[in-house]
């Protein structure tokens, strides 16, 4: 049913990369969500209600957020599509983090209202009234939650949105604990017990738990969380295409939104090129990323000494050193100053931010089993930490 709804309502659909097609992905979805999570949320409310059913009367808020939350994406996408201008350069993007970031907000203050009212209904206990149309009822709605989990999941990996993506797993939270209520449902009608106070807190906890985990996701989006592991291997494995570039380093990703990312790193080209082809190539590889990954991209070059067989064995020595010491660090920029009787070895160190406390005395290490080999060798090292 979701490639059906696809084909129907967007017609150039694997043009992912065009913000415009992204946002009528984005409209399906929350639209359909919209319009889904308020029939849920009139029929259990008043099926709760009638019920005398606190656990369904908040499962029913629970899926009235859920529409809620589905408004403020849209306006979210909306608001992020708007051309850049003189104070936004890089556009507005980080307005579906916003909005995702509202959403989180309303839903932790649904979960709050919801708890409190789940302690009322414990100190004062009224057994609910179960009928066949409140389980009927219930099942239903599950199946609607996994239906729209798998319709937002698919349409979060097509356009790549961390607020869709969001949006599926608060699907799922939901399916659980609707399936609780419906647990405790079933409880009363043939036991009779009154277990309702205490699953209305349980449905209370998984909406905040969801809030919680969803807005922590959204900070970590706008104070600048570390690339895609994948995105980064892309961009390295593309750079390979130009037999000219050696290798990168010093990859940074500034994420300013959905589609909109800015890229810079250090190219290493051979120290003997002629300058002016080896920035031809530069420029070129910054227009193909741009048209290939749709980032703007800002490369820094790095001659290298590649025939220079004094280097290389030097180099080497240094990286066996490296190796020994610390396994996961690396090294680029190498070079050497050789004054006689005094050889600099000058590299930057990459280490693993978990040991940024031992850096000091991997340094030191480093420096003392370099200069151990031969009196002359002397280590310029400059640590650096991993962008991503």
């Amino acid at each position: 049913m979701t490639d059906l709804f696809i084909k129907i309502f967007i017609p150039n659909q694997e043009d992912v990369k065009n913000l415009e097609v992204r946002g009528k992905y984005a409209m399906l979805s929350t639209v359909t969500g919209i319009i889904l999570n308020i029939l849920l949320s009139i029929g259990k409310m008043v099926v709760g209600i009638l019920a005398n059913s606190m656990s369904i009367v908040s499962d029913g808020f629970n899926n009235l957020t859920d529409a809620g939350s589905s408004v403020v994406t849209m306006i979210g996408f909306k608001m992020s599509q708007k051309k850049v201008d003189k104070d936004h350069p890089w556009g507005h993007g980080r307005m579906e983090y916003i909005a995702a970031f509202i959403v989180d907000l309303l839903i932790i203050l649904v979960g709050v209202e919801l708890f409190q009212s789940s302690i009322e209904k414990i100190l004062h206990p009224v057994l609910p009234s179960v009928s066949t149309v409140t389980i009927a009822l219930l099942v239903i709605a599950i199946l609607v939650k996994l239906w729209l989990f798998v319709f937002y999941r698919k349409i979060a990996r097509k356009i790549d949105s961390s607020a869709i993506q969001a949006t599926a797993y608060d699907s799922i939270s939901d399916t659980v604990s609707t399936s609780v209520v419906l647990i405790s449902t079933l409880v009363t009608k043939f036991t009779g017990y009154n277990i309702d106070g205490y699953v209305s807190i349980l449905v209370a906890c998984f909406i905040l738990f969801t809030g919680f985990k969803a807005a922590k996701e959204i900070i970590d989006l706008l104070l600048g969380q570390k690339p895609d592991p994948a995105f980064i291997e892309e961009i390295a494995e593309y750079t390979k295409k130009y037999p000219e570039i050696i290798g990168i380093h010093d990859i940074m990703v500034h994420d300013y939104g959905p589609g909109r990312k800015i890229l810079s790193f250090h190219a290493e080209v051979p120290s003997n090129s002629n300058i002016e082809k080896a920035h031809d190539i530069i420029d070129q590889l910054e227009n193909d990323l741009y048209h290939e990954f749709s980032c703007i991209t800002t490369i820094h070059m790095d001659p290298i000494a590649v025939n220079d067989e004094k280097i290389t064995s030097i180099k080497k020595i240094a990286e066996e050193v490296i190796r020994e010491i610390c396994k996961e660090a690396t090294v680029h920029d190498f070079r050497i100053t050789d004054g006689g009787e005094r050889v600099n070895m000058i590299f930057d160190l990459v280490l693993p931010f978990e040991m940024e406390q031992q850096a000091g005395e991997i340094e030191k290490q480093i420096k003392q089993k370099i200069h151990e080999i031969d009196s002359r060798y002397y280590a310029v090292i400059k640590v650096e930490y991993p962008f991503y």
